[in-house]
């Protein structure tokens, strides 16, 4: 618990904010006003209400983790939709009002989120909140039109209407989740959007199309049809749960190997967290899509995977002292370990790049720099080598590069992936595991007075404004 809430104060951006609070209160109204008028007009065709109210209940209780800390109930979702565009059973027709769809949906998940609050899981209110919402937002359109004789009798007006509904709600739950994504973790919003819409799209497809095979279906079929077009997306379901569990694998092996350099003393404890963090906390802000957000991440977690070819370890694990040289071996090593997983090609290049010059510009690109005599000789004690005393940490390596360093196209820069991971490294090998904003600002003005060559001056922009919203909720 002390771990969880450190992690909290250090990295505050990841705390909900008021944005998941007003789409609780607002689905909290809707709920309220749903049972109090279903309370006063009674309960109809109350068979059907169990049956669905029981559907939803187990597809709440089938929650589905997808990648990016998302959750969703694709069959709780499919059995609420279909009971708000429900117009007949066995050639019944269903009076149930918009109400009663609230109520029935709300109480099916209640029931369903149990089992995960008695095990210890999260509720995922709002989550909860935003599919409550978008049912709500079916049912209060459709119900009112369910017995019209035009909708009764045509059944291509009624698929049209219900397909349009069903678009409608997958939109209106992708466009709230996205909000939610925005208050919690500072991104984008239009990033935030297509990122959802990407994800959820297979999924949705499935989802509306089995709610409409629900609702259509139990015209003939009666109360069959929900086993029947549930057993489809189950299938779905597990094969998307399947494919969220190998990719939390890759991450926790990932941050398995990064915890390597810190259990063998080469860098400070929690350094490839922080600036794992950190990254992509960068990345949100300069509107990083989560594909390339998730790349990020593990680069940023094995950044430092190249120390462990070091005879003695840098002091402090601070790769941001030591000459430029020392810091493309490092990288270049880590990279070579990232690629025998043959998996991670992408990655690997992201840490290759890592120390690699935003801007290139005082050597041509054939000529190798001139060799100075303070770079060979012998720091002074208990400074590490390649810090010339009185220069700035971050600017130490400034013109200390490589003899053999590789020729590189006119503006031709490293990717903003490896710009980032510098920043970040570069911050918390200033900063540490300190939390006074002075310090932080001190560390974000050293690497502004670099922008001219070594950082890139909007990433090092949006390292402030996460340095600053930081500090300004800790005080």
């Amino acid at each position: 618990m002390s771990e969880r809430r450190h992690e909290l104060h250090r990295f505050p951006w990841h705390v909900r904010d008021s944005g998941q609070l007003l789409l609780v209160v607002a689905a909290g109204v809707v709920l309220v006003a749903s049972v109090a008028q279903t309370a006063v007009s009674g309960l109809r065709d109350v068979r059907f209400a169990v049956a669905f109210g029981v559907l939803i209940a187990f597809g709440e209780l089938l929650r589905l983790n997808l990648p990016g800390d998302r959750e969703s109930a694709p069959i709780g979702t499919a059995g609420a939709l279909a009971y708000a565009l429900l117009i007949q059973v066995n050639k019944q027709l269903i009076v149930h009002s918009a109400w009663q769809v609230v109520t029935v949906t709300a109480i099916g998940m209640i029931i369903g989120a149990l089992p995960h609050l008695a095990v210890g899981r999260p509720a995922r209110v709002g989550s909860m909140a935003s599919r409550l919402l978008c049912v709500a937002c079916v049912a209060f359109i459709f119900r009112p039109l369910a017995g019209d004789s035009a909708v009764v009798r045509h059944w291509e007006l009624a698929l049209a209407l219900m397909t349009a509904l069903v678009v409608l709600a997958l939109l209106l739950e992708a466009v709230l989740t996205a909000l939610l994504r925005v208050d919690e973790q500072r991104a984008r919003f239009r990033v935030a959007l297509v990122d959802e819409m990407r994800l959820q799209l297979p999924l949705g497809a499935a989802v509306g199309a089995s709610a409409l095979l629900i609702a259509f279906a139990a015209e003939v079929m009666g109360l069959a049809a929900l086993a029947v077009f549930t057993a489809p997306l189950l299938v779905t379901q597990v094969a998307f749960r399947r494919y969220a569990g190998i990719r939390a694998t890759y991450l926790q092996t990932v941050r398995a190997l990064a915890k390597v350099t810190e259990i063998g003393g080469y860098v400070e404890p929690g350094h490839s967290e922080r600036v794992s963090r950190l990254a992509v906390a960068i990345g949100r802000e300069l509107g990083i899509h989560e594909p390339d957000l998730l790349e990020l991440e593990y680069a940023a977690l094995m950044h430092d995977i190249g120390q462990l070819s070091l005879a003695d370890p840098i002091p402090g694990g601070a790769t941001v002292l030591v000459s430029r040289r020392d810091q493309q071996r490092i990288a270049e090593l880590g990279a070579e370990v990232i690629q025998q997983a043959q998996v991670l090609g992408s990655v690997a290049e992201i840490v290759r790049r890592q120390n690699e010059p935003y801007r290139d510009v005082d050597t041509p690109p054939d000529v190798p720099a001139p060799a100075r005599p303070e770079d060979d000789a012998a720091p002074p004690a208990g400074q590490p080598a390649g810090h010339a005393a009185g220069q700035p940490a971050p600017g130490a390596h400034r013109s200390d590069r490589p003899p053999a360093a590789r020729p590189r196209r006119a503006g031709a820069g490293p990717p903003l992936s490896s710009r980032i991971i510098k920043a970040a490294n570069a911050f918390d090998d200033l900063v540490g595991s300190s939390l006074d904003p002075g310090r932080a600002a001190a560390a974000v003005q050293q690497l502004r007075l670099d922008t001219a060559t070594e950082y890139d001056p909007a990433t090092v922009e949006a390292l402030s404004r996460v340095v600053t919203r930081r500090s300004v909720i800790q005080m």
